[in-house]
């Protein structure tokens, strides 16, 4: 999600570039690890693919180049806050098989990627035990964000996905401007009218994060930063077409 700065001082300068490039290959590698060995807990191959090959189909898709935001990068992101959390999960595993693919499919502006994610996940999952696959699908649904959610892990990933409202402010603006480019089609009235409605019902919920957990550690830096944006962009007339 977030672009850290690499700015070292000049005695760092020549070390610098090897660092970084081996931190990487570690870090992919872990996770690669990490979600075939979940794949292997939960899914028989055949009749599915196995792991390693559904790994690889993931990384392609959340590598695609109109990806600013919804990449790898914020599936690990929403991996950290899942091992926060685990122990307070009735099904970790489905939690963490979801959230892998809740953004496999982004087309942008379009309203059926959740739906189409899940799908994605029920047909390379044949392998796995039928009650399972109803579970992640419901939870990779609830990513749609339309509130009321009742289940309790349920409640635990759209939190989880909604996590970086609570970013300090410099870093939850990067990440709007990240989610801006991925809609170039669309001028800023478009865009900003369309984000004023989002964040103008997420505003209205009587808590925004749907867990004690989340609530305790993020409510109100997210709600200071929904009212801040919120105040912008009225002030900039992209609220005057939202009731």
């Amino acid at each position: 999600m977030l672009r850290r700065s690499r700015a070292v001082d000049a005695s760092q300068q020549e070390a610098a570039p090897e660092r970084p490039a081996r931190g990487r290959t570690s870090t992919a590698a872990s996770h690669a690890s990490r979600f075939e060995r979940l794949w292997r807990r939960h899914v028989a191959s055949p009749p599915s693919p196995e792991g390693a090959t559904v790994y690889a189909e993931l990384r392609v898709l959340l590598a695609a180049p109109y990806r600013r935001y919804h990449t790898l990068e914020h599936i690990h992101d929403c991996l950290r806050r899942l091992d926060e959390v685990a122990h307070l999960l009735d099904d970790p595993d489905a939690v963490e098989l979801a959230l892998w693919f809740h953004d496999a499919i982004y087309d942008m502006d379009s309203g059926t990627n959740e739906q189409r994610s899940a799908e994605l996940f029920e047909r390379l999952a044949k392998g796995a035990d039928p009650a399972f696959c109803r579970r992640v699908r419901g939870l990779i649904m609830a990513t749609r964000h339309q509130g009321g959610e009742r289940n309790h892990d349920r409640r635990f990933i759209v939190d989880i996905d909604l996590a970086g409202f609570g970013a300090p402010w410099k870093e939850f603006m990067r990440n709007g401007a990240l989610l801006r480019q991925e809609s170039p089609g669309k001028t800023d009235a478009q865009y900003h009218r369309g984000q004023f409605g989002f964040l103008a019902r997420l505003q209205r919920r009587r808590h925004f994060f749907a867990t004690a957990h989340f609530r305790e550690r993020y409510e109100a830096k997210a709600r200071e930063n929904l009212g801040r944006l919120l105040a912008d962009l009225a002030s900039q007339g992209y609220a005057s077409s939202t009731r």
